[in-house]
């Protein structure tokens, strides 16, 4: 790709291993990151606790990766939305006006690959757009906070505009709306199905310290719902708990299990957490919670697919760069009138 241009926007994402081999060092990062775990004297023991903690967790998540192909579909996917995005940018506001250039934050390509990018290419203006729609200080707030890590690190000056959240967009709604209609056909009468939305989860410390996130997940819901017209009974769940805190509620394992108990037999569930199809999707969901559901009782189970390169999802994505590109760059906005 070539970047000879004077601004980007940067795709900041999960991550996830591109081989088994990458399974251990993956969730190294991840639970050496104290944005998402937060441990006494964490500069000293947080390293020691990743090591340990990934070494004894690989062998498991392996397996499960091994059932995947070996891999996590996530970098893929959002190398596909980042080049469905650049195609959107070279349409609206002229070829390579703009670049697009995917930043992880576990796995490779890293942010600071990113960042070697921008600075390789003399890019100045940039645009950090997160593929998380809610903001959690373990979501884009962990991919901001290394961002500037690796900035400082590497003397690196960005005229910046931060994306924190945009879980209302009309068209980000109405690309959840599309894949949620797409699953509904797949049952032979859908006016029964239950629409279970699962979320990633978050300790509730995390609530209680002023973390919008929970908050972002239901005023996403209820967009998606409302724009429905509350076609469907629908409820709010959480899952991945990871450690001994105690984490949002209720479970996405223990709704199934209450769902079925009151005699629902039919159940859509939303992973409305993410854009991204990759191993809470794939697999915790698609494999583990369908045993669940199927164990008690649940007649059909479904789940939408991710979002991934939806055409209404890059459109929004699109929509939510070119505004924060008004305001750095009003000059290629201003191009793209005469395109």
């Amino acid at each position: 790709m070539s970047m000879n241009n004077s601004a980007a926007v940067v795709l900041l994402q999960f991550g996830g291993p591109d081989s088994l081999e990458a399974v251990q060092p993956f969730l190294y990062n991840i639970l050496n990151d104290a944005d998402i775990i937060d441990i006494p004297f964490a500069k000293v023991l947080q390293p020691l606790f990743a090591t340990v903690i990934s070494r004894k967790r690989a062998r498991e998540v392996r397996e499960e990766y091994e059932e995947m192909g070996g891999k996590s579909p996530i970098v893929e996917i959002t190398h596909m939305q980042s080049e469905a995005l650049q195609s959107s940018f070279d349409t609206i506001l002229g070829q390579g006006a703009v670049s697009t250039v995917v930043g992880m934050r576990y796995w490779n390509p890293l942010i600071e690959v990113a960042v070697k990018q921008l600075m390789d290419a003399n890019i100045r203006d940039v645009v950090l757009l997160p593929l998380y729609a809610q903001y959690s200080r373990a979501n884009a707030g962990s991919s901001f906070n290394e961002w500037d890590r690796v900035t400082k690190r590497l003397s690196a000056n960005f005229n910046e505009r931060r994306v924190k959240e945009y879980k209302e967009h009309p068209k980000y709604i109405a690309a959840f709306n599309q894949r949620i209609n797409e699953a509904l056909k797949r049952f032979s009468d859908p006016s029964d199905v239950f629409l279970l939305f699962s979320a990633h989860g978050t300790p509730v410390d995390f609530v209680t310290g002023g973390d919008p996130y929970s908050q972002h997940i239901n005023d996403t819901v209820n967009a998606i719902m409302n724009a429905r017209g509350y076609d469907h009974p629908h409820q709010l769940a959480y899952q991945s708990k990871l450690g001994p805190k105690k984490w949002l509620e209720p479970s996405t394992t223990d709704t199934i299990e209450k769902l079925a108990k009151s005699g629902i037999k039919k159940i859509l569930v939303i992973p409305v957490a993410f854009v991204s199809d990759h191993i809470e999707t794939v697999q915790e969901l698609n494999v583990e919670e369908r045993e669940n559901a199927v164990q008690n009782g649940i007649e059909q189970f479904e789940m939408t697919e991710g979002l991934n390169d939806s055409p209404l999802f890059i459109a929004a994505l699109a929509d939510i760069a070119l505004a924060e590109l008004a305001t750095l760059r009003p000059d290629l906005i201003a191009r793209s009138v005469n395109v």
